[in-house]
């Protein structure tokens, strides 16, 4: 997860290096939040399976705090180009949690054989 974020965000660099900082805080956010929850998940998953639910739902909580927060913290960054951090942002978010869901969809099917 994260060598494939941070793999991408060198190529992006590479490719147009004006937008480094922009297309890093796009990753960054979603990042930090995708591998923390997977963290907690695959933990409370493997101790105490009957609560995985639950945490999910009291993650969701916590990351729509975060998020609201991190892209608020990120706006009043000088100089950010709105538009390619935005466009980093979303589609980091939904490759990571699209990740996520495959994730633990392996993780339910290999937990009910």
């Amino acid at each position: 997860m994260v060598a494939g974020c941070v793999g991408s965000w060198l190529a992006v660099t590479a490719i147009a290096p004006d937008l480094a900082s922009e297309v890093f805080y796009g990753m960054f956010g979603p990042l930090v939040a995708s591998a923390s929850a997977w963290m907690v998940i695959e933990r409370v998953d493997r101790t105490r399976p009957e609560r995985t639910f639950g945490v999910m739902v009291a993650g969701f909580i916590v990351k729509m705090v975060f998020f609201g927060v991190y892209v608020a913290a990120v706006f009043t960054k000088p100089g950010l180009q709105a538009i390619p951090f935005v466009v980093s942002f979303t589609g980091y978010f939904l490759a990571l949690y699209a990740l996520q869901a495959f994730w633990l969809t392996r993780m339910r099917a290999r937990l009910a054989r």
